[in-house]
């Protein structure tokens, strides 16, 4: 098993220190709330939809080393994608932090690759994978908090 160490690379240290579009958004017109009870990730996810192109994503809240640079390369990566681009991603990050493999979709997860060691602790797959099951309520202009149990 690898080290716990290895689970938090330079890259997500980096994005949890110093997240990027980590701001409320005053332009929003979908938001949702997302909370992992396990370990008290709480997040709030703000997009600027124009049509089916994500203009711009913010997110704000409190959490883990994990969730915290999930959150923060999910806005980066997502900015200016298509809500099909968006889902599309989503379904390789998960199979990602799931399963450890990233197989074709390598290439479309570019930097997000950096979590392909938290398969190795199963606990951890929730709290990636939070910012972006709240993204996936505010797409959907659900209302209710997001919960990873």
């Amino acid at each position: 098993m690898a080290d716990l160490r290895e689970l938090y690379q330079e890259v997500i240290l980096e994005h949890s220190k110093a997240p990027r579009n980590y701001r409320e958004l005053a332009a929003a017109n979908h938001s949702a709330e997302g909370y992992n009870p396990l370990c008290g990730d709480h997040f709030t996810v703000y997009l600027n939809l124009e049509g089916d192109s994500i203009r711009d994503i913010s997110f704000q809240g409190s959490g883990c080393a994990i969730s915290k640079a999930s959150a923060s390369m999910m806005t980066q990566t997502l900015k200016g994608k298509s809500r099909a681009d968006a889902e599309k991603l989503f379904e390789a990050f998960r199979k990602l932090v799931t399963t450890g493999q990233a197989n074709g979709d390598q290439p479309q997860l570019g930097k997000l690759a950096v979590f392909s060691g938290v398969s190795e602790f199963p606990v951890r797959v929730k709290c990636a994978t939070l910012a972006w099951h709240t993204l996936q309520a505010a797409l959907e202009g659900k209302q209710d908090t997001v919960s990873t149990e």
